[in-house]
C-alpha cells in the first residue's frame, strides 16, 4: 500500500483566500460567462471580464463562504461530507472479487471521528449512545477484507449515518451481501450508497420533511437510504445498473430487493445529485432483469449472522447463547460452525485462565 497521506482533499470553487490559482479560476469561470451573454468584439469582453473580476474580489474579500472539500479520498471509498447534517452525502466504492476477501479483522477496527473533518461539523460516538439509532456503515466493512486500513478507515463516523438497528443488521445487510456476490458474476463492481430526507409527512393537504436529529452534535437521521450499482465485465458488454431506495426503517425479510428499485433519473431528482455522469446509459441493462437482485434467503442470513457473532463472542455465557439460538430458531449448524464454537470455546476458556493467574499474582 502506499506510503502517501491516506486522506486527500479537492477544495471547492473559491475556497479559502482569493490565491493566484483562485483568481484564476474566477477569471476563467467569468470568461465563459462573458462568452454566453455577450456578443461584440474581443475588447468589450476584455472589459466586462476585467469589471467582473474585480468585483468579485471585493466581494470576496475575505475569502468566499466554503463547506469543507467537495470530495474526500480514502484507501477505498471516496465520499462527499455533509458539514450542516454530520453526515455523508454520498459514498463510493469499487468491488472486484479480490477486496471482498482477505484476513482484515473488523474486531480491529473502531468508530472514531475522522480526523480529517473539523470537530465541530463532526459527530462523535456519544451522539448514538442511547439514542435508539446504530451507526450505519455506507460503504460496509465487510467490502474491505483485502486491507486492514481500508477497513479501519470505515468507521470513520464521516461514512456513518444513524441508521435503524433492525433495517441495518438485516435487509441493509443482507443488500450488502447481495453487492458482495456481484463480484462473482462481474469483474468490476462500483457503488454509491447515501442517506436522504424525503417528504414523509402531510399536514393539511402540504408535504413536510421531518426527521430527528440525535446528540449534543444534532445529527441528522435520514428517512431513507439509497444506493446506485454499476457491474461490468469490461469490453462491449452492457454494463448492468440498479438504484434502489429504502425507508430507514425495520423490512420485513419478505420484501424483495425489488420492490425499492427506482428509475436512477428519479433518484437523482431526490438527492439532487448526478450519478455516474460519463456512463452511456444507452450501453446498460437492468440490473435486476440480469441478476434477479435476489436476496439471501432468511434462514441462510441468519446463520451468516450467528457466525458472525459466535466469532466475536468475549464470553463463555455470551458464547453459550449465541449458539443457544440455533435450537430455538431450528437452525442446523454446518460443518465450520461446529469449529468455530469448538476453536472458540478453547480461545476464551485459555483468556480467561490467563486472566485469574494475573489476579491472583496482583
Amino acid at each position: 500500500m502506499p506510503s502517501a497521506p491516506r486522506a486527500i482533499f479537492t477544495q471547492g470553487f473559491l475556497a479559502g483566500t482569493l490565491s493566484t490559482a483562485t483568481i484564476y479560476t474566477v477569471y476563467s469561470y467569468l470568461v465563459k460567462s462573458a462568452e454566453i451573454y455577450i456578443e461584440a468584439d474581443q475588447d468589450t469582453k476584455w472589459s466586462v471580464d476585467r469589471q467582473r473580476l474585480w468585483t468579485g474580489q471585493q466581494i470576496l474579500k475575505y475569502g468566499a463562504p466554503d463547506h469543507g472539500p467537495d470530495i474526500r479520498y480514502y484507501e477505498n471509498h471516496v465520499l462527499s461530507y455533509d458539514q450542516a447534517k454530520k453526515t455523508p452525502a454520498w459514498v463510493a466504492e469499487f468491488l472486484t472479487a479480490e477486496n471482498v476477501k482477505g484476513k482484515a479483522d473488523r474486531k480491529k477496527s473502531h468508530f472514531k471521528p475522522d480526523p480529517n473533518v473539523p470537530s465541530k461539523f463532526s459527530s462523535d460516538n456519544k451522539d448514538f449512545l442511547k439514542s435508539g439509532w446504530s451507526r450505519g456503515h455506507m460503504a460496509p466493512a465487510g467490502n474491505n477484507k483485502h486491507d486492514q486500513q481500508a477497513m479501519d478507515e470505515t468507521f470513520y463516523l464521516s461514512n456513518i449515518v444513524p441508521q435503524d438497528i433492525d433495517n441495518n443488521s438485516g435487509f441493509w445487510n443482507r443488500f450488502e451481501m447481495f453487492c458482495r456476490d456481484l463480484t462473482k458474476q462481474y469483474k468490476e463492481v462500483r457503488i454509491v450508497t447515501g442517506p436522504l430526507t424525503l417528504p414523509n409527512l402531510v399536514e393539511g393537504g402540504k408535504l413536510f420533511v421531518k426527521y430527528p436529529i440525535i446528540g449534543k452534535n444534532e445529527v441528522a437521521v435520514p428517512t431513507h437510504l439509497y444506493k446506485v450499482v454499476v457491474a461490468e465485465n469490461g469490453g462491449s458488454e452492457p454494463k448492468a445498473l440498479g438504484a434502489f431506495v429504502a425507508p430507514n426503517e425495520p423490512i420485513g425479510s419478505e420484501h424483495l430487493l425489488t420492490e425499492y428499485q427506482v428509475p436512477l433519473e428519479e433518484l437523482e431528482v431526490y438527492s439532487g445529485i448526478t450519478f455516474f455522469e460519463r456512463l452511456d446509459l444507452a450501453n446498460t441493462k437492468n440490473l435486476c432483469s440480469v441478476s434477479s437482485c435476489t436476496l439471501v434467503p432468511e434462514k441462510q442470513f441468519e446463520l451468516y449472522s450467528i457466525t458472525r457473532r459466535l466469532a466475536g463472542a468475549g464470553t463463555l455465557p455470551e458464547l453459550d447463547a449465541i449458539w443457544g439460538e440455533l435450537a430455538r430458531k431450528k437452525l442446523k449448524p454446518d460443518k465450520y460452525m461446529l469449529e468455530l464454537y469448538k476453536t472458540r470455546t478453547m480461545e476464551i476458556e485459555q483468556e480467561e485462565d490467563i486472566s485469574s493467574k494475573l489476579r491472583a499474582e496482583l
